[in-house]
């Protein structure tokens, strides 16, 4: 089995040619990539998980574990399939930030998070020009074509995976692809448990301090025309240590719409209507709510009938 690509982006300063090699392999073969030395300063990023940690102790511990007498999850004997074994909170950056609205976050975690969004959001942005560089769209397709009336949808999903009693029964997130953009993932460093499907086997995703995890959404792969491919991934819950998860969702606007890039269609897909649909990124997340635990395919299949019977949609 081939190795985990971890890309060192400092390379992209002399050694651009082979770094930007590296980086379409992963894109096209992976779905899935590390990258170090992205810019993010690495005592900063131990500030963040420090402050992620401590809130999580404080502040949700407790309630994961009401919740999961509640729904009596101790001591599983049958698996669990509708659930799974994860705290979390969702906090959204763009196009409005909805930070002052969570409750128990310390004025401090607030304002680092504010900081480590605006970072996230700088370094997604470079991830997608060079990805437009390796597939040979002009820079700034991407953000573009992610572009609705208010500009990207941008949040982040702040989870932890507490120890699990019975790990195979209750998944810590069961598998799926995301609906969305490009996701940068800031994981924890000692506790492993992320896996992504590659050649029809789980492969570990593994743990690597001050790494962000890099990851393509369905609208990419439609987008690239499926040059590039979003890829099933999951959490499998530990026995020892709480695994921390900050994963962050660069994704097209609610009303953008999306579609292949035409510089990536060839001419006789085009005539036979290729095999991705054209679509209202709003609706898309609709379908995804109801079948994220699903294949992407019929997502896409379902979209295409939509596209078929509506009103030619214009870009």
């Amino acid at each position: 089995m081939a190795k985990f690509p971890v890309i060192n982006l400092e390379k992209l300063n002399g050694e651009r040619a082979a770094t930007m090699d590296l980086i379409k392999d992963a894109c096209e073969n992976w779905g899935f990539f590390e990258v170090l030395n992205h810019g993010i300063p690495y005592d900063f990023m131990d500030t963040v998980e420090s402050l992620t940690k401590e809130h999580y102790k404080k502040c949700m511990e407790q309630r994961f574990k009401e919740l999961v007498a509640s729904k009596a999850l101790e001591g599983l004997q049958a698996e669990v399939t509708d659930m799974d074994w994860e705290s979390t909170f969702y906090l959204r950056h763009l196009p409005e930030s909805n930070m002052a609205e969570i409750p128990d976050l310390t004025d401090e975690y607030r304002k680092v998070m504010k900081e480590f969004a605006l970072k996230l959001e700088k370094l997604a942005e470079k991830l997608l020009d060079l990805f437009c560089e390796n597939l040979g769209l002009e820079k700034g397709y991407l953000k573009k074509a992610f572009y609705g009336a208010k500009g990207p949808t941008f949040g982040t999903k702040v989870s932890n995976y507490p120890p699990c009693p019975t790990p195979d029964k209750i998944k810590g997130l069961r598998a799926h692809t995301d609906a969305g953009g490009i996701i940068l993932l800031f994981q924890d460093p000692q506790v492993g448990g992320l896996q992504l499907l590659k050649d029809g086997e789980w492969v570990d995703v593994p743990p690597l301090r001050h790494s962000i995890v890099v990851n393509l959404g369905d609208q990419l792969e439609v987008i690239t025309n499926g040059k590039y491919k979003s890829v099933e991934h999951r959490v499998i819950a530990q026995t020892d240590g709480a695994r921390m998860s900050i994963a962050s969702f660069y994704n097209p606007g609610s009303d953008a719409v999306i579609y292949p890039a035409p510089a990536l269609v060839e001419k006789e897909e085009e005539e036979k209507k290729g095999l991705y649909p054209k679509f209202v990124f709003e609706d898309y997340m609709k379908l995804y709510a109801v079948l994220k635990f699903q294949a992407k395919e019929p997502r896409f299949e379902a979209m295409k009938a939509r596209e078929a019977t509506a009103p030619t949609a214009t870009a």
